[in-house]
């Protein structure tokens, strides 16, 4: 038997399916068991950093008479070899984490997104740009991070700016390779030919799509920047001592090891799931946005 063009089996997806019985990609997302399960990881994580600060001590507070106490009811993660809380402390440090890891993915995908848009569309542009990416990916970023906050001195604003500028390179060439595989569609010859604007062709018919990859890059630079300050902290080149952040807490616990551990586990555990969680969502997110999986799933 001849199969006509209107056999199911010819069919796309969206095809069989009415638009009404289409799920939608948040519904998607929502299926997807890595979104779903990252997600309220996620968002635990950044409610205690955010919330459970207001109902705590300061995590600069000492007491002497409480160094290097073990866990207990009275101080659940133990203290530090200032009597300090060290759950306190890994609370509000959750916070300095949460703010580099979401500061560093916006500007480097801001950045990235719109250096890359040029770079990968006007052609004149697309080598003095894509050197210069080569060269700042040829730096290390622990070592040019360092050397930013030895010049700048270590606060939180020069923690960012060091943490995203190595990450823009990557941002740049992921954009670039997908306005290269966009720029010669027919759909954008026809709003050249009919005479529309570069920015208007690359807002409208480039930057869509462009999205659905960088969302999912950006989730892999928030979790990269958040163990890129905790590195910094840790070899007392990021943070300064008297903020807490995840990496300071361990490194000022270093000393200590041998005779107090938890000094080093509890602020370790809290990045290690954080970032677990962050790298969880995206996954889920590049195969939910992958149009040849989100077929498969909305059958």
């Amino acid at each position: 038997v001849l199969m006509t063009a209107t056999d199911p089996q010819l069919m796309s997806v969206d095809e069989v399916l009415p638009e009404k019985q289409q799920p939608s990609t948040f519904a998607l997302m929502m299926r997807n068991r890595s979104v779903f399960w990252g997600g309220v990881l996620l968002l635990i994580m950044a409610a205690i950093a955010i919330i459970w600060p207001l109902f705590t001590g300061s995590p600069t507070e000492q007491n002497v008479m409480s160094r290097l106490k073990p866990p207990s009811a009275g101080f659940w993660f133990g203290t530090d070899f200032l009597g300090r809380d060290i759950f306190v402390r890994v609370v509000h440090g959750g916070r300095i984490s949460l703010v580099v890891g979401i500061s560093v993915a916006a500007i480097a995908t801001v950045i990235g997104l719109f250096t890359g848009l040029l770079a990968g569309y006007v052609r004149w542009l697309d080598a003095p740009v894509m050197r210069v990416m080569d060269g700042l990916m040829a730096i290390p970023a622990i070592l040019l991070a360092i050397a930013m906050i030895s010049i700048s001195g270590a606060t939180l604003t020069t923690v960012v700016i060091a943490i995203t500028i190595p990450e823009i390179p990557r941002v740049v060439r992921l954009v670039r390779a997908v306005v290269l595989t966009v720029r010669d569609e027919p759909y954008v010859e026809a709003a050249i030919a009919s005479g529309t604007r570069l920015p208007a062709i690359l807002i409208r018919h480039i930057l869509p799509n462009t999205i659905a990859p960088m969302i999912v890059q950006a989730t892999y630079i928030c979790g990269a920047a958040m163990l890129t300050e905790s590195i910094l902290g840790f070899l007392g080149a990021g943070i300064p001592p008297e903020i807490p952040s995840w990496g300071n807490i361990m490194s000022e616990g270093r000393t200590y090891f041998q005779l107090t551990p938890w000094i080093i586990f509890f602020p370790g555990i809290a990045l290690a799931v954080t970032v677990l969680a962050v790298n969880i969502v995206g996954d889920g997110l590049r195969d939910t946005l992958d149009p040849r999986i989100a077929r498969k799933m909305r059958v």
